[in-house]
């Protein structure tokens, strides 16, 4: 960890990432604090925007506008001036240079970031099978192996999202290694004919791309959780790590004895990881799986999944979503108390579905002890609980960042840690994030949304209606996105331009059901003030599961707009949310 020193009265702290003035914290990204600390080392000398880009993303491209977010970021927390510089002068056509004083006196430079010891990145499995209806399997056995590396200690395991954005694609282990930041590479395929299993392993080396060890199983399918336990095993053998508190219990456990139903389960996992339209027939199949086994409590909690986010998205009433939701999730906790995934159902389900908010926390805190490392869990807990109802804006960011970190190459995650950002008014590194969750996956509806939302905040409005017609086509035209269309051309061009979107929504609403949360989102857009506090209303007397976040105070995007409302007020104070009425 790197010593303290001081820019002025601006004590720089870079093992915490922080800077500290007249008692107040402001926290910096690494590689904010990388740029802040190579300036400092060479105050009063001009450094070339390369020498910086060489030794703060060393064998990383990236653009110039990664260090100029830097650069922005440094001027704003230390209240600097470009064009009237005290801290760090652009020197045109060349560099910066770092222009305030520096108290070296327990200065030192940070260590160049090192690949951490024991770590891996499980990639995909390639399916070699005939049918390739076992892509669902050949992924679901990798997942299965990532989840038990994750209860050793010991090993940083490169969390799923990020592991299969590799998937399909052929890049050289050390390739990998580098933009995971990890020691082993672990690859291998399945080949399932009838009820034989191959399953191949190979550990690699990620700094010079040598096999370490690699394994066939020829089993049988019914011993297809011992192979996933064994490979598990095999690697923490290979990498000399102590299985401490797992040594004599099963590291890959079955959760249940039928085939059938494992194999539906692990399509349900992979449909409802797609979203959209994908997300009925993830509920069919795990509706499938607890009907063959109803003591399956990872089906269970996949049951709730589905139903929550169907209920929050819109694509079906509350009364025909959020029951099954809370049951499924329920059933869960109960068939299996020690599973991450179950808590985390009750947890989302009881704060969208229940409105119960001691129990989401509670929940949510459950599931993150149980599995830290639970990019899902950690992301709902950060942006819908912590931010958006709690009001706990910062701790939204620390557990957005904490999901990144462990998911780096998930867009999703990229996705709500810029989200996390907006709502407490990080700006410049929000739209930077979102961006970023675009690129990782351009056809992300939600990365989509989270641009047009950042650029919308940021007054671009022009930027931002370009950006949500994308998520509107992508989406189907989704009523999220149409919603929030509406709010940017309200803002852009005025209420009549948002009109058309409105009734958009009117007419949809006459053919299926549409959230009267958003469509009260929609109406005040338009301007129309009785329609909107008629569907906020509503939205209230049906319990709508979209009322616990985009009815939040905390939601920026139009909060300001619709508390501004006295008779919206009243439907806050009808929802027992007295907390979102403190200004």
């Amino acid at each position: 960890m790197s010593a303290e020193f001081r820019v002025g009265d601006s004590l720089v702290e870079p093992g915490l990432n922080s800077i500290s003035r007249n008692g107040a914290i402001v926290h910096l990204e690494p590689k904010v604090m990388a740029v802040l600390v190579c300036l400092a080392e060479h105050a009063g000398e001009t450094l070339p925007k390369e020498k910086l880009l060489q030794t703060v993303w060393p064998d990383t491209f990236v653009t110039d506008d990664a260090l100029k977010h830097c650069i922005s970021e440094l001027r704003r927390v230390f209240d600097d001036d470009a064009r009237n510089p005290h801290v760090i002068q652009t020197i045109a056509k060349r560099g910066y240079r770092f222009i305030a004083a520096v108290n070296r006196a327990a200065f030192v430079a940070p260590a160049v970031p090192t690949i951490i010891r024991d770590s891996i990145v499980v990639l995909p499995f390639i399916n070699l099978s005939p049918d390739a209806e076992n892509e669902f399997f050949a992924d679901g056995v990798t997942e299965e192996i990532i989840n038990a590396l994750a209860h050793i200690s010991d090993l940083h395991v490169v969390a799923r999202s990020s592991a299969f954005s590799f998937k399909g694609k052929h890049f050289d282990p050390r390739v990998i290694g580098e933009r995971l930041n990890v020691r082993t590479v672990l690859e291998g395929s399945v080949r399932r004919v009838g009820d034989r299993l191959r399953i191949t392993a190979q550990l690699v080396n990620a700094a010079d791309g040598f096999h370490l060890w690699s394994e066939r199983y020829d089993r049988e399918m019914i011993d297809v959780f011992a192979v996933q336990d064994e490979i598990a095993r095999s690697i923490a053998g290979r990498l000399k790590i102590t299985l401490e508190g797992v040594a004599d219990e099963a590291m890959v456990r079955a959760g249940t004895n039928n085939l059938d139903a494992y194999q539906l389960y692990l399509k349900g996992r992979a449909l409802l990881y797609r979203r959209g339209r994908a997300l009925r027939m993830a509920g069919e199949c795990f509706e499938q799986a607890v009907s063959l086994d109803p003591d399956y409590a990872l089906a269970w909690a996949g049951v709730a999944d589905t139903y929550t986010t169907i209920g929050y998205y819109g694509l079906a009433s509350p009364e025909a979503s959020m029951p099954k939701a809370l049951e499924g999730a329920r059933r869960a906790v109960a068939l299996n108390p020690s599973l991450a995934e179950a808590h985390n159902a009750l947890a989302i389900a009881s704060l969208a579905g229940a409105w119960d908010i001691a129990q989401a926390e509670k929940e949510f805190v459950k599931a993150l002890e149980l599995n830290p490392r639970y990019t899902q869990a950690r992301c709902w807990y950060a942006f819908n609980y912590l931010q958006l109802s709690a009001g706990r804006l910062e701790e939204g960011v620390v557990q957005a960042k904490l999901a990144l970190e462990s998911d780096p190459l998930s867009s999703y995650a990229n996705a709500v840690y810029s989200e996390t950002c907006v709502v407490s008014g990080r700006h410049p590194e929000s739209l930077e994030v979102a961006r970023r969750a675009v690129e990782l996956d351009p056809e992300s509806f939600l990365a989509w949304l989270t641009v047009q939302g950042v650029l919308h905040y940021e007054g671009k409005f022009e930027e931002s209606v370009a950006a949500g017609e994308t998520a509107l086509a992508m989406s189907g035209r989704h009523p999220w996105s149409l919603a929030m269309l509406a709010v940017a051309l309200a803002d852009w061009r005025g209420l009549a331009d948002a009109m058309p979107i409105y009734a958009e929504m009117q007419a949809r609403a006459c053919r299926q059901y549409m959230s009267p949360a958003v469509m009260a989102i929609g109406a005040y857009a338009a301007g129309l003030e009785d329609a909107a506090i008629r569907d906020a209303n509503r939205a209230f007397d049906i319990r709508d599961p979209a009322c616990a976040f985009l009815f939040s105070r905390h939601f920026v995007l139009w909060a300001e707009r619709l508390y501004a409302c006295p008779r919206f007020r009243d439907v806050i104070a009808r929802m027992g949310r007295s907390d979102w009425l403190r200004n």
